[in-house]
């Protein structure tokens, strides 16, 4: 039986060739490209642009008043009437006021002894402290160990508690919250916050006390953080150019003009009056500090940023952990901003240039719109208008004003200029997630307040390299293996897919060789999606 032809099965009135499919595919594209494309990608642009000279003018508003507080303006302890407060022969410890030291923990087994033992090496009277270990973990192998800790310290004289929940509620702002409400509490005057990897000095207290016992209208103290895995890997050495800009010039700036700035959760000393006054720790986002921060803001309190007085502590050296931070730290600010904008408003308290400076500054171009404009800007506008090239982008807005921003941005780490074109590439990346989760924040959409603990290492990576150093036996040990579908992030090698494309077709038809920078964009975001960042040295 002779076969029958496919064709029998198509009417002749829809057999179409491939060649007529693309051409009819094209004349659709040219359609709705110049009365809808070209106007909507223009559009694009001009809010790009809008938001890249917002930023453009902030970086230089923050460059130009930290010029003038380096050159001019007087140190925190002679702007402040710093003074020690020293021993007092008839007194005794009695002028010294009572401080209690939190320590909020969640499963930290790698860094539990760590933050403990600072916190009960610090230098003041026995008498007037009380350290209060917040644990909060689900893993009753590490609570024992924890409260082993604070038994043996607890033998050797220190004042120190252990204190656990029956259940997480409110993560770290319940834990801090519930801590507040113990009854030995009620004769402490300031509350110092370390986080389980922070590591204060022996002096802290002696050096960032004074401020408030003199001061009685400030409210925080802030230190830096100083970090000790920064050299650890490739993250990390990203990690700490972001940070080190924020310290360095955000928090200094905030403090000399405003003494305003965001409480960064730990290595800070409160007020206990002033956080009550501005109605105690609340949930209701994932930054609980800077929750606490604005509302105490608003009630008129100030706050005092120490640069020179620093705490070590630890950043993540996984990607996925930082991933998690990341969202946590971009989704809370922008949820916060959601809920207290119209506060802000109409609190009658502040000065009304501080509420400009913490709407506009502080949230709107910090918080939201510097994350948008990265990843809008330079990963999706950007590459659009080489796929269609009746959109032109001004050389001043995608040359100039980015130059200039990173400069600016990199005077906080000094050390690390070199890598500064690469941290240009990792913080393109970044900007996907950070605009995913200011999104997320603006919107109090599914993950608004999702809390994933940043793990911590501590010294175990080191503990395990000389271990292996020291190991007599030459047997090489096998590495445990890892599924690769733990590692991909789809999201970025999507993004790598599409820039590619951008950059191929740039380099065949385009003019203004942004290939270049597409080509390279496309090589970070292949390493990020391939889990590699973290294992970079």
């Amino acid at each position: 039986m002779a076969e029958i032809s496919p064709k029998f099965f198509i009417p002749e009135s829809l057999q179409v060739s491939r060649e007529d499919v693309a051409s009819q595919i094209g004349l659709m594209w040219e359609l709705i490209k110049a009365p809808l494309i070209v106007p909507l990608l223009r559009v694009g642009v001009y809010i790009c642009l809008l938001m890249s000279l917002m930023l453009f003018m902030e970086r230089v508003y923050m460059g130009i008043v930290i010029i003038l507080v380096k050159l001019f303006w007087k140190k925190p302890g002679k702007r402040y009437n710093w003074e020690a407060i020293e021993d007092d022969e008839e007194l005794g410890s009695t002028n010294f006021p009572v401080v209690l030291v939190q320590i909020p923990m969640f499963n930290e087994r790698e860094v539990y002894k760590l933050s403990i033992g600072a916190a009960c090496g610090l230098s003041w009277p026995s008498n007037r402290l009380v350290i209060q270990v917040l644990d909060d973990s689900t893993d009753a192998t590490i609570k024992e160990m924890v409260e082993q800790e604070c038994i043996k310290w607890s033998e050797k004289g220190i004042n120190i508690r252990y204190q656990i929940r029956e259940n997480r509620g409110g993560y770290k702002a319940g834990a801090l919250k519930e801590g507040l409400k113990r009854s030995y509490v009620k004769h402490c005057e300031f509350v110092a916050i370390f986080d389980a990897d922070f590591q204060p000095a022996p002096d802290f207290l002696r050096r960032a006390i004074p401020f408030l016992t003199n001061n009685p209208d400030i409210a925080l103290v802030q230190a830096r953080w100083r970090f000790v895995n920064a050299d650890e890997c490739l993250l990390t050495r990203m990690q700490e150019m972001s940070l080190d800009y924020h310290f360095t010039v955000e928090q200094e700036v905030g403090s000399a003009t405003h003494a305003f700035f965001g409480f960064n959760g730990t290595a800070g000393v409160w007020r206990i009056a002033a956080i009550n006054e501005a109605g105690g720790w609340k949930d209701r986002t994932t930054v609980e500090d800077m929750d606490l921060a604005v509302r105490a803001s608003l009630k008129g309190w100030k706050f005092v940023y120490l640069g020179d007085l620093q705490v070590k502590s630890e950043l993540p050296s996984t990607f996925k952990a930082f991933r998690f931070q990341q969202h946590r730290w971009s989704c809370g600010p922008a949820n916060l901003f959601r809920k207290m904008v119209m506060e802000i408003v109409r609190n009658k308290k502040v000065r009304f240039w501080k509420k400009v400076y913490v709407i506009y500054s502080f949230f709107f171009v910090r918080k939201i719109i510097a994350h948008m404009v990265t990843f809008s800007f330079y990963c999706v506008v950007l590459p659009l208008t080489i796929l269609i090239p009746e959109v032109e982008v001004p050389l001043w807005g995608s040359v100039y004003i980015p130059s200039i921003i990173t400069i600016l941005n990199s005077v906080g780490t000094p050390r690390s200029i070199h890598l500064l074109f690469y941290w240009i590439l990792f913080e393109n990346v970044m900007s996907l997630h950070r605009t995913k989760a200011t999104l997320i924040g603006l919107l109090e959409a599914g993950r608004a307040n999702e809390w994933v603990v940043t793990e911590k290492l501590g010294n175990a990576l080191k503990n395990k390299a000389a271990e292996a150093k020291n190991k007599t036996n030459t047997k090489l040990v096998k590495k445990p293996r890892f599924k690769i579908a733990d590692r991909l992030n789809t999201l970025e090698l999507g993004f790598a897919v599409f820039l590619f494309f951008c950059g191929c077709y740039d380099y065949v038809h385009g003019k203004n060789h942004y290939y270049i920078y597409l080509f390279l964009q496309t090589i970070t975001f292949v390493i990020t999606g391939l889990g590699y960042v973290g294992t970079i040295v």
